[in-house]
């Protein structure tokens, strides 16, 4: 019995990472905006993984704003939650909330039964870079990342590459500080996130939703910090908006 469970999951976890080698679409970061791009994108019919540094995909929506489990979003992202099967409750002024531990399972689930894979507990410490366009992530362990072991990573090649990192936009920032891209901003370059500004940061998530290099894509505040957008805090519907209008460039770009 023990041989045939260990088999079983050595195998059938290399069958999907090596069906994950070469991707039409590689996200980096599980959060809310990566996650509904991913379902978006292998609804469409292509092949996209996620990989994820911590070991609970979901991103920040697990904690709600200071751990009182609950989010809030907008009348113009409840299409898009309850495509998941989310529940939520209209509470005035166009909005609406949500029990965050139902919403960041659900996106997981959605994203998954949509046919996207989701790596776990897995780093990107590295872009791949050729002919001046990104063409891939260099991934690794995390623990093995965190404790500073030197053990070599391993390439995953991608036709497009979303940034999903939240506010540190640390793809973006490599592309930026590595490769010497000019991203597309006002000024070239990483701007960094603005103060809180809830009725603003939220809006300008979606705004700056694009592609800011060839093949390099960002979502959700990995796009704010990128432009230099304001915080928003624990209101999402910007977030979900982002990650639906991400898919739509990469799914029209893949054309």
């Amino acid at each position: 019995m023990e041989e045939k469970i260990t088999s079983a999951i050595i195998s059938r976890y290399f069958d999907k990472l090596k069906s994950s080698l070469s991707l039409d679409v590689a996200i980096v970061g599980a959060g809310p905006s990566g996650l509904v791009a991913a379902r978006d994108i292998a609804a469409a019919g292509k092949s996209v993984a996620i990989f994820e540094r911590m070991l609970a995909p979901g991103g920040g929506i697990w904690g709600g704003g200071m751990l009182f489990n609950e989010i809030v979003f907008q009348e113009n992202a409840l299409a898009i939650v309850s495509s998941f099967g989310i529940s939520a409750h209209a509470i005035g002024d166009g909005c609406h909330a949500a029990d965050s531990v139902e919403v960041a399972a659900g996106l997981i689930f959605g994203a998954r039964k949509a046919g996207a894979l989701i790596f776990n507990s897995v780093t990107v410490e590295d872009i791949v870079f050729k002919n001046n366009r990104v063409s891939g992530l260099v991934i690794n362990w995390t623990p093995v990342n965190r404790l500073s072991m030197h053990v070599d990573p391993l390439v995953i090649a991608a036709r497009a590459v979303l940034d999903g990192t939240g506010h540190p936009c640390e793809v973006i920032q490599m592309a930026a500080r590595k490769a010497g891209v000019t991203i597309d901003t006002p000024t070239g370059a990483v701007m960094g996130e603005k103060p809180m500004w809830m009725e603003i940061g939220d809006a300008s998530t979606v705004e700056n939703t694009k592609r800011f290099c060839d093949g390099l894509y960002a979502s959700g505040m990995a796009a704010n910090n990128a432009c230099g957008g304001f915080r928003m805090g624990p209101i999402f519907g910007g977030m979900f908006l982002s990650g639906r209008k991400a898919a739509q460039l990469i799914l029209e770009d893949l054309k």
